[in-house]
């Protein structure tokens, strides 16, 4: 059976199902998966060079921000 986001297994009930991807340096880029929609991907051109971030509303699951932090320069 397929799972949310790709992942091998169900989450429980009540539970989001979210997957993260790290990328491989400039070869493949880094990826965010909720709940069976990707938030932030090459694809979708909104994931920058350090750390990629979504903001996530915990009780609705609604995506408020996606936003990257270059922490090469500073």
């Amino acid at each position: 059976p397929r799972h949310k986001c790709g992942n091998q297994r169900s989450c429980p009930q009540n539970h989001f199902a979210f997957k993260i991807i790290s990328g491989a340096a400039n070869v493949v880029g880094p990826s965010i998966c909720f709940e069976d929609l990707v938030l932030m991907s090459s694809v979708k051109n909104n994931i920058g060079r350090g750390l990629n971030i979504a903001l996530v509303n915990g009780t609705t699951g609604k995506l408020l921000k996606t936003d990257a932090f270059d922490m090469y320069s500073g």
